[in-house]
């Protein structure tokens, strides 16, 4: 604001320049005019002309045009575009002034969310002066009632003549905020520029509470249904069991893994709130379009009752005999609601949370386009999640296979024969990891921070374990043996490390409490060591895969989504202590202000 002002006392000095100069050409076009046709001597002529020569005509040029001459555009260094130009050296042309209709566009929406963003500080600034003379009026009041004296009225007065009491800058700023965005923003139109300016506050709707209850109803007896339809018609011990784990449980089993960190980030969520975490700033939300746990259980519901519906209504047609020769159409179930929910999540009405599911398709670009997008917060905690889906992830490469190769019709695959899916089967558990190495060198070579390209090489230790271990569970050899077990042990070693220190903030010796941090969230110092623990040993759920362990009552395809299971529900809790550690780091450095980009750049020195 103060740059905005500056150039607006420039273009007034330019203006009264203007205004001189203009006044001394019509003077000296009078003169001339007078006398024009008299007869001078050479004497005159001789000393104009030295005067000329000694004083040069200048040339006057406008306020607007002078500014435009030190006006840059600040174009954003985290596209992909502009990274490349940046390895290419090719930018020579970043501070050209381009204005077309894009660049015009942007730079007004960017104006926009600065005056927002502006007004909002306003507020929360004219909110702390009323609550600190709030704080100080109650405190002088409790003062006199305890010690029966009258103190409060002399120094209340002081207060009230002091400048936070009596100052009305705040106030004055925020009316010509409001009309300069009225004016510039919304066209004079004062209920839709207000409307625009004030907070927004998310309004809990009791549609949302009544239907997450009514499809969680609905879940539960599916669940029961299912079991009873198992037992009484003992599923398990006919001959097409085994077959049906290795094909449609690993197709349902995609649903399991969504719903289940779904229902865990629903509850991270609610706790966030408990303990006034702020989520939305630290995820970059836009105010007041972030998801509650109620929507997000909700969500979750919504899928698993529709994902049992499904198991359900393909058991009962396969046993039924006058629908059992239609087992081709059964095998679609899965595929169609695979289907349908991509379609939901990319659907441009504004139908089923619009604002964050555009939210989610960015970031999920920005994550997966890693590094050629400047990296933010959402965009590498977006990576973490997926690398705790591995399985969700080797589930929808089952399902590429499987329908593409038409062995749905016959209920029998070759996927696991390929030597194509078994190598993608193997590449895709590591991608997530690989993406978040690549956002840790993108930060590094950006922020020139070292423990960036510490972590990059951290996740790269991952991606070996992963390759490794999960070419072993393929390939049962000696040698992949040995390096499944030297790579998992020191990438689980060195990511429990990082886990509990840098992105927990823990193990602090010298803590005002010992081996945690200096300030908590939760007052309960044991569920710290507690989790702690747990994190150890959750960690190294990878055994399972070197040692082969299986229990006689679980298939082997369910050993395997148990262990994806607790790899995602390890995920559910690292969020928890990942961002309340982010979030005591803002607090401590005072960060509760986004940094809001403006489109141009002044340069005031450039002619000094």
């Amino acid at each position: 604001m103060e740059a905005i002002e500056e150039s607006n006392e420039s273009s007034t000095r330019g203006s009264n320049s203007g205004e001189e100069s203009s006044t001394r050409g019509s003077y000296a076009g009078e003169h001339d005019m007078s006398n024009k046709g008299s007869y001078l001597n050479d004497d005159l002529k001789e000393e104009d002309e030295e005067e000329n020569e000694e004083k040069p005509l200048k040339i006057i040029i406008p306020a607007h045009l002078e500014i435009l001459n030190n006006v840059k555009i600040n174009k954003a260094s985290g596209t992909p575009r502009s990274t490349i130009k940046g390895i290419l050296k090719k930018n020579g042309k970043n501070g050209e002034l381009s204005f077309n209709r894009k660049n015009l566009k942007r730079a007004e929406e960017q104006l926009k969310s600065a005056f927002v963003h502006f007004y909002h500080k306003l507020q929360l600034l004219k909110s702390f002066s009323y609550l600190n003379l709030l704080a100080f009026s109650k405190t002088m009041k409790k003062y006199d009632k305890i010690t029966s004296r009258h103190a409060s009225k002399i120094y209340l007065h002081m207060v009230d003549n002091s400048y936070i009491g009596s100052s009305d800058d705040v106030t004055r700023l925020m009316d010509r905020v409001e009309a300069s965005f009225i004016k510039h923003f919304t066209k004079s139109n004062r209920s839709e520029g207000m409307n625009i300016l004030r907070s927004k506050k998310k309004k809990e709707k009791h549609v949302t509470t009544f239907s997450s209850g009514f499809f969680s109803g609905c879940v539960i007896s599916l669940i029961v249904c299912l079991i009873l339809v198992i037992n009484i018609r003992q599923v398990v011990k006919k001959d097409g069991f085994s077959q049906y784990m290795e094909t449609m449980f690993i197709l349902y089993s995609l649903f399991g893994f969504l719903v289940l960190h779904m229902l865990l980030y629903a509850a991270t969520i609610y706790f966030w709130k408990r303990y006034r975490i702020n989520y939305p700033f630290i995820f970059g939300f836009k105010q007041g379009t972030e998801l509650g746990y109620r929507e997000v259980f909700l969500l979750s519901t919504v899928l698993a009752t529709v994902a049992l519906a499904c198991v359900l209504a393909n058991l009962n047609m396969e046993m039924d005999r006058t629908t059992k020769k239609y087992k081709a159409i059964t095998e679609l179930l899965p595929l169609g609601l695979v289907s349908a929910i991509v379609l939901i999540t990319v659907c441009p009405f504004n139908i089923v949370y619009r604002s964050s599911r555009i939210f989610l398709l960015r970031t999920a670009l920005r994550a997966v386009s890693a590094p050629l997008y400047k990296v933010t917060l959402s965009d590498f905690m977006l990576a973490d999640q997926m690398s705790s889906q591995g399985q969700a992830l080797r589930s929808v490469a089952f399902y590429i296979c499987y329908y593409s190769s038409g062995d749905y019709r016959m209920r029998k695959t070759t996927c696991k024969s390929d030597i194509v899916y078994n190598s993608f089967y193997i590449a895709l558990a590591a991608f997530p990891f690989w993406l978040r190495a690549l956002q840790c060198f993108r930060r590094y070579f950006e922020e020139k921070d070292g423990m960036q390209g510490i972590n990059g090489f951290k996740y790269l230790s991952i991606v070996l374990a992963v390759s490794m271990t999960t070419a072993y569970s393929k390939h049962n050899t000696t040698a992949l043996w040995v390096m499944a077990w030297i790579s998992a042990i020191i990438s689980a070693a060195v990511a429990i490390y990082w886990d509990l220190v840098f992105d927990w903030g823990l193990l602090r010796r010298n803590s005002k409490n010992p081996w945690l941090r200096d300030k908590l969230v939760i007052s309960h110092k044991s569920v710290y060591f507690g989790v702690m623990v747990l994190d150890v040993l959750l960690r190294f759920a990878w055994l399972q895969t070197v040692l082969n362990i299986q229990v006689s009552f679980l298939h082997k395809e369910a050993m395997v989504d148990v262990i994806a299971c607790l790899e995602i529900f390890r995920r559910g809790v690292w969020n928890f202590f990942r961002i309340e550690n982010e979030h005591l780091n803002n607090v401590g450095k005072f960060r509760a202000f986004t940094t809001v980009p403006l489109p141009f750049n002044y340069d005031e020195d450039k002619d000094e």
